[in-house]
């Protein structure tokens, strides 16, 4: 059984594959100075509930944008598994796509990983959009390569933003609201933060067709995917475990047997 590890700015998250089949995912808080032997704990009683041992795991594949979390999740893979872990972005580790960008180390391993994914299951050329801790939109050409993309502020980081910012604006949950014109503070709130998004979503897709020249398919992945595909025909595909899905095939890639 392999363990696919996916380590965002905001959650990290495990999961289970028997061949290409996902078993069972788990997820925890992102934070880099969780201990290898606070991984080992809480993951062997989240496995237990599903009747897994840590000894069914053969094998381990890491992509991870917080650099303070590897070296103990490392350690964790060696003490609880028994295996050295694959990691993206390490020499040797073959992602089957050229990133085509000024310095391609400075691409996020979630990035490249989606790109991979979404190149193997749509095609290119497409748009791959990502509604998580950042909203990031990347484009992936026709051979499958990472031909750059666009970083803006997450969807909840500007909730949070005009929180702390505004004293009389409260904390809101993200929905989409049945009008545009709000008629008090939080329909106005919401209204800005779904639409507003969604504009600048059409907007960036449609410049982004624009400059590469073709007419780029779109996938969105992220935990506030569906809910933003409701408020716009831009999105083709709705892909939320995107990210695992790359893991899997990228480490099928380079360990075929």
């Amino acid at each position: 059984m392999l363990l696919a590890i996916d380590v965002g700015n905001t959650n990290i998250t495990f999961a289970a594959f028997s061949g290409t089949g996902l078993v069972n995912e788990w997820r925890i808080a992102t934070s880099g100075s969780r201990t290898a032997e606070e991984y080992g704990v809480w993951l062997n009683q989240a496995m237990a509930l599903d009747n897994l041992r840590p000894a069914d795991i053969k094998d381990v594949i890491i992509a991870t944008v917080v650099p303070d979390a590897l070296f103990n999740l490392k350690g964790f893979c060696k003490r609880y598994f028994k295996v050295e872990p694959m990691v993206i972005g390490a020499p040797g580790v073959d992602l089957g796509m050229t990133p085509k960008i000024d310095n391609p180390k400075e691409a996020g391993a979630d990035r490249l990983v989606d790109a991979v994914a979404a190149h193997s299951k749509y095609g290119g050329p497409l748009i791959v959009i990502d509604f998580g801790t950042g909203t990031t939109l990347d484009v992936v050409d026709a051979d499958g390569n990472y031909a750059g993309g666009i970083i803006a502020p997450g969807v909840n980081l500007s909730l949070d933003a005009l929180h702390q910012a505004a004293a009389k604006l409260p904390r809101i949950a993200v929905e989409k609201p049945d009008r545009v014109i709000g008629k008090n503070t939080l329909e106005c709130m919401q209204s800005g933060i779904f639409w507003g998004y969604i504009c600048m979503v059409e907007g960036l897709i449609a410049k982004i067709r624009a400059e590469f020249g073709e007419d780029l398919k779109t996938v969105a992945t992220g935990g506030l995917a569906t809910l933003f595909a409701t408020g716009t025909e831009a999105i083709d595909h709705i892909d939320p475990d995107l990210t695992l899905t790359g893991l899997v095939e990228i480490y099928r890639k380079n360990r075929p047997d």
